[in-house]
């Protein structure tokens, strides 16, 4: 059930980020979407706990979810000023690298035991999801220093949110309290960006539709990681730009290269020798 629920949350991300790249070629404003997102996320979770008596808020869950919804946010805003900076082919690609970090940091704190076959296809996953982002650059006109620190960011805050949930599910707190604390504190930190920006309807709905998958990802994501191996969910769920490019094929009729192929055959062979 966790390797079904790791690829729910990898549908819904797909998903979400697909709609973030429909709003660019639109125009829109990636802080509203998100900040609408957070909005309506955490108005439906709020309600579904307090309607379900399932809110029992304490300090260190609040913490937790707080810490975690303020990384997510600020990796998302990092990651859209870093595709102003640079070439995004390269930009995705590296921050792709992010499921390292919680792989890397779950493997030290919580040592699991995971077999000699399940790690090369944890290797597999994690250089599918680099492979299927690439893009060779066609532009020079980058402004280095600043992009790499915003990827830096970008792969650091989003990286760390993994980690964070991982303790927050050992710590036995309950889904409902780790979401109601990651969207509030998401919230007020995108509230602070908000003040300059100019509120408009589409963002508004276009928000409002991230938020609600957003909710149904997240809750998938805190049952994988209290039920499974966090070293294999996170390449898993890294893999949501497989969804990403599938959904690019079919709206925007992007073409499939052959390296990216390749790098699906490579995601598809990971994902199959972690269940051997």
């Amino acid at each position: 059930m966790w390797l079904l629920a790791a690829l729910g949350t990898t549908v819904c991300f797909g998903i979400n980020n697909t709609i973030f790249k429909w709003g660019t070629t639109k125009g829109l404003s990636k802080v509203s979407i998100q900040f609408f997102f957070y909005v309506v996320a955490f108005a439906v979770i709020l309600s579904y706990s307090i309607v379900q008596e399932k809110l029992h808020f304490s300090l260190a869950a609040g913490l937790f979810g707080v810490i975690a919804g303020i990384l997510n946010a600020n990796g998302n805003i990092q990651m859209s000023k870093a595709f102003e900076k640079g070439p995004g082919g390269i930009t995705s690609t590296l921050i792709a690298m992010n499921a390292i970090i919680p792989v890397l940091a779950s493997g030290l704190v919580f040592p699991e035991p995971i077999a000699p076959l399940h790690w090369v296809g944890v290797i597999l996953m994690i250089s599918s999801a680099v492979i299927v982002q690439y893009q060779p650059s066609r532009s020079n006109a980058i402004e280095y220093r600043v992009w790499i620190f915003r990827i830096l960011l970008a792969l650091l805050s989003i990286g760390s949110v993994g980690f964070v949930m991982k303790l927050a599910t050992i710590a036995g707190f309950s889904y409902t309290d780790l979401l109601v604390s990651f969207y509030g504190g998401g919230l007020c930190y995108l509230a602070v960006f908000m003040m300059k920006e100019e509120v408009r309807k589409t963002e508004m709905k276009v928000g409002s539709m991230v938020g609600l998958l957003s909710v149904v990802g997240f809750g998938c994501y805190l049952f994988a990681l209290q039920s499974g191996p966090a070293s294999v969910i996170f390449p898993v769920i890294s893999l949501n730009c497989l969804v990403v490019m599938g959904l690019s094929l079919l709206l925007f009729h992007e073409r499939l290269k052959s390296y990216q192929l390749v790098g699906v055959l490579v995601a598809v062979c990971g994902l199959v020798l972690t269940k051997i």
